[in-house]
């Protein structure tokens, strides 16, 4: 077995646990006759440089991906790099650049890095560790909010698959974004319509769309809180002129993709 298998299918025992309706789409599909690929997986961190992407990405490294592009978010102030494996998901790993935002902000991601045992900065366990830092305050949830989605999301669920993705291009009745999308909502689901159900076109390669995060249980020092969990993400990628399949990202569709973590109206 491949290295990354076993740190996969952590990641996947984890992510469907704590969010039991991606295993139940996982289920519908696969109910309908069909065999589910993943196209990518996603994480996030902070740009310290103890837990920055290339942090996160060495024990994808070592088991033998390659750097393979990198895109910059800069009304969300992320940077991202992607990573390719032959006969792998793709992994796609972002960072919040902290010093665009508060000395709040900053200090607090200094503190949660602080509080991370030096041990597990070097483990390839970290990249699916959760909040390895341990219980934060609901208060400073909510004021990181005001800054950032993206870190607030982070400061609670810590180090984890951000998202699998299906790759549509696997699917056989439900080989376009439409269908998968009404198959979805047919469901029971919601989908991210943040800059459109579907983000992407034929023409730039590559069309995505996403669930909405479904809301879980989290416990804070205050108490237990309902917060945005994790998503299901769905990508149908398109020959280019060579006759080979798109395998990079659109920074502007992963950008509305990051936001089916925020937290909106029901």
């Amino acid at each position: 077995m491949n290295k990354y298998n076993s740190i996969f299918d952590q990641l996947w025992s984890d992510y469907t646990v704590q969010n039991p309706s991606v295993k139940k789409i996982y289920d519908l599909f696969v109910g309908e006759g069909e065999i589910v690929a993943n196209d990518h997986i996603a994480f996030r961190t902070y740009d310290d440089p103890r837990i920055g992407i290339d942090v996160l990405a060495k024990p994808f490294i070592e088991a033998g991906y390659v750097y393979s592009g990198d895109y910059h978010f800069e009304e969300k102030h992320l940077y991202a790099k992607h990573f390719e494996c032959e006969g792998a998901p793709r992994v796609f790993i972002s960072e919040l650049k902290t010093k665009d935002f508060s000395p709040f902000l900053q200090q607090k991601v200094a503190e949660m890095v602080d509080r991370i045992p030096k041990e597990m900065l070097k483990s390839d366990a970290l990249i699916y560790s959760g909040s390895v830092w341990g219980t934060v305050s609901y208060e400073d949830y909510e004021l990181l909010r005001k800054e950032s989605e993206y870190a607030a999301w982070l400061l609670v669920n810590g180090f984890r698959a951000n998202h699998f993705t299906v790759s549509v291009n696997s699917l056989k009745k439900f080989n376009t974004i439409e269908k998968v999308n009404q198959f979805i909502q047919d469901n029971g689901f919601r989908i991210n319509d943040s800059g459109g159900s579907i983000k992407g076109t034929p023409s730039e390669l590559l069309e995505q769309s996403s669930t909405r995060s479904e809301m879980i249980q989290m416990h804070f020092i205050e108490g237990i809180r309902e917060i945005p969990g994790c998503y299901y993400e769905f990508a149908r990628r398109y020959p280019d002129h060579d006759g080979k399949l798109y395998s990079g990202f659109i920074a502007k569709s992963a950008d509305k993709i990051f936001e089916s973590t925020d937290v909106v109206k029901k």
